[in-house]
């Protein structure tokens, strides 16, 4: 025989049980999630190395040799800035590595990145969202003191990520990308 009672609401056993269950998936979820995070970062980093030593390389090929900001700019910025640096990266050039606004017949090669440098996607609160580059003339060494997010050595065109923080495996630093 049935009982005429009925049953109301959920027993404190069946609530306990489903906020463990609750607990377990996130406990697996929380972290994935984050690494998630950190992999976008590091996939940004990965491709504004590419875009920058790309650019870089190309402005060599096309300048005999010499890399942007290694001369000065013929608009101000002069040799080893980061003016330099930029400006030739951005706007149309000579052969000489004189920029010009617009392509003219002598200023025909470039520009070699769009509307500005990328900004590093990872690194501590100082490094972390610049696009600011340190020029260098030796080996470039992090430096996360100066504000910028890019090291760069204008005599051999090598550029680093500012930031030696370990990257999602733990074992190796961005710098060394």
């Amino acid at each position: 025989m049935r009982s005429s009672r009925r049953m109301r609401g959920f027993s404190l056993v069946e609530l306990v049980i489903v906020v463990v269950i609750l607990g377990v998936i996130a406990a697996i979820a929380i972290p994935r999630i984050s690494r998630g995070a950190k992999g976008a970062d590091e996939s940004a980093l990965k491709q504004n190395l590419a875009v920058l030593r790309t650019a870089i390389e190309m402005y060599g090929a096309e300048h005999g040799g010499t890399f942007p900001g290694e001369k000065t700019d013929g608009a101000g910025g002069a040799a080893a800035s980061e003016a330099a640096f930029e400006s030739q990266l951005l706007k149309y050039s000579d052969k000489s590595g004189t920029v010009a606004n617009v392509k003219t017949a002598t200023a025909l090669y470039g520009p070699y990145l769009r509307k500005k440098l990328p900004a590093l996607p990872v690194g501590p609160s100082t490094v972390f969202g610049q696009n600011g580059v340190k020029m260098v003339a030796v080996e470039p060494t992090v430096d996360e003191a100066t504000p910028a997010g890019w090291v760069y050595n204008y005599l051999t065109g090598e550029i680093i990520a500012n930031t030696d923080d370990l990257d999602d495996t733990g074992n190796q630093g961005y710098e060394t990308w």
